[in-house]
């Protein structure tokens, strides 16, 4: 990809400044800046927005920043002064403010004349990585009015907002899709001028105090809907209902994302595949909650990592994964912990902005003993991403292990309104031991059991209903528990709960007993 815009080509792929013909020298540091600057032109880039994409997240002194700044002006004729490329906007950041040309980087292609006699221009060719973008259209206004416009636009540009929050996907800035608002425009045109992989659109109708919001989500190489959902809500609240809809569009769209692009890479040989693949097939695996996946996805992640050793994603990922088989009991704590910690740090430290990284390192605090950084950093994550459902269902487990089990008990039902797919059985055994942290064993008899009805093999299910029932003393049930507990875990004893959980003393106590009186040694 080249960027045209005075009289330089920033060339991409050659990683080349130039002036006119003539390059211009520039560090790796100034290079990296003035592309993240050119590519985000449609924006304010923030101070905190360029520590995490150029110094991975480090603090730097601001004389450094604004020395590499002032370095990205003079080497494309600019100043401080003048500001004609790029502009200082006071108490905010700097954005580029150039007028660019896109072109493509292959064989440097010049428009011209085609066989047969024909104008051309050459089209941009975008690399498979770069389709993997989303492109938000404005959704459209059914209404019949207008002035009802505000609402359609605002569901649009939530979206763009809440999606541009995942690290895992580019997201088209509202500018560029918004100049197909009104338009009726094929989706394989919009991504072959956006160089986007998918396309979300939708409408929405509002009348007699009640809206219907219709989206879906179009996979542009096959023209095919990946995914499409309606909501019919009482408008009460016109901004609420906004919010409520835009955090279940995205918390649906993010695991449909992850499946299209696992079956993308299934139809491609084995030799054809990159790190970004590996990754989406381990999510998969991790996601099905079993012994067996896990270890799928972590073999699929360490093959990631040896691909790209500074891959943040890969690295995330494969911490969760090891916290989590802790947590189930499929790995020793004393194994998992010290790779799940190393993992974790250095996600952060390759992409600090990144909310599987800091969920990693919470983890990995939390299997640590580190409590209060494990609560700050999955705090981080959220701040990074509110709709991170698994974030804030791990965050309602640490609220609940440590007393706090009203506030984890609020998190898990958000993270299931967010994803009440995914990851649903994590979420209701976040709120079941919360109610047995609570003294209410009846209630964590009745949400544990349902658990375990859903998912005979999720051994958190298995705990709490053991330990509620040996707390109620119901000795038939807690017998019965037991026995499937210990099919789940065969493991289990009193011992490895009271050493391997991260439960704070009050709780771990009481857990304990209950699972003695129902027969556990």
């Amino acid at each position: 990809m080249r960027f045209i815009f005075a009289d330089h080509t920033l060339d991409i792929s050659l990683r080349e400044l130039r002036r006119g013909a003539i390059p211009v020298p520039v560090e790796p540091q100034v290079f990296d800046l003035l592309t993240y600057l050119v590519k985000n032109r449609d924006r304010v880039v923030t101070k905190d927005d360029l520590l995490g994409a150029i110094w991975g997240g480090r603090i730097v002194a601001d004389s450094t920043l604004a020395s590499r700044i002032n370095a990205v002006r003079k080497a494309v004729g600019d100043s401080g002064e003048e500001q004609k490329l790029i502009r200082t906007i006071a108490r905010r950041g700097v954005r580029f403010v150039g007028n660019v040309e896109l072109r493509p980087a292959d064989r440097r292609a010049q428009g011209g004349i085609t066989p047969n006699g024909k104008d051309y221009s050459p089209r941009l060719v975008f690399s498979q990585a770069e389709r993997r973008g989303i492109a938000v259209l404005p959704f459209v206004n059914m209404s019949g009015e207008a002035d009802q416009d505000y609402f359609s636009d605002g569901m649009s540009e939530d979206i763009i907002f809440a999606l541009s929050k995942l690290r895992w996907f580019f997201v088209i800035a509202r500018n560029s899709s918004f100049t197909y608002k009104g338009k009726s425009v094929h989706i394989k045109q919009i991504g072959d001028e956006l160089g986007v992989g998918y396309v979300v659109e939708g409408s929405v109708r509002k009348e007699a105090g009640r809206v219907r919001i219709t989206v879906q989500l179009n996979d542009v190489a096959t023209g095919s809907h990946v995914w499409a959902e309606r909501y019919d809500r009482e408008l009460a609240d016109v901004f609420a209902v906004q919010d409520e809809i835009t955090e279940a569009i995205v918390a649906a769209i993010e695991p449909q994302l992850y499946r299209a692009e696992h079956r993308r890479a299934r139809r491609k040989p084995p030799e054809n595949l990159d790190a970004w693949d590996l990754v989406m097939r381990a999510l998969l695996h991790f996601w099905r909650l079993t012994r067996e996946d896990n270890l799928a996805a972590q073999g699929l992640l360490e093959q990631a990592i040896a691909i790209d050793p500074n891959y943040a994603q890969a690295l995330a990922v494969l911490a969760v994964s090891h916290t989590f088989g802790a947590h189930m009991g499929w790995e020793s704590a004393a194994t998992a912990t010290p790779i799940a910690e190393r993992a974790g740090l250095a996600a952060v430290q390759f992409d600090g902005e990144d909310p599987w990284a800091h969920l990693a390192l919470a983890s990995a605090h939390a299997w640590c003993g580190r409590i209060e950084d494990a609560v700050a950093a999955y705090e981080t994550a959220l701040r990074l991403n509110p709709n991170f459902s698994l974030a804030l269902g791990c965050y309602g487990t640490m609220l609940a292990y440590t007393g706090r089990w009203r506030e984890g008990a609020d998190a898990a039902h958000r993270a299931m309104r967010l994803s009440p797919r995914e990851f649903s059985a994590i979420y209701n055994g976040v709120v079941a031991f919360a109610a047995f942290a609570e003294g209410d064993y009846a209630e964590a008899i009745r949400l544990s059991r349902e658990l375990v009805r859903q998912y005979g093999d999720f051994v958190v299910g298995h705990r709490v209903l053991t330990a509620a029932a040996g707390m109620a003393a119901d000795t038939e049930l807690a017998a019965q528990a037991l026995q499937g507990l210990r099919r789940a875990q065969p493991n289990i004893s009193l011992a490895w709960v009271a050493t391997q959980l991260p439960i704070r003393n009050e709780e771990r106590v009481r857990y304990v007993e209950g699972l003695r009186r129902a027969g556990l040694m």
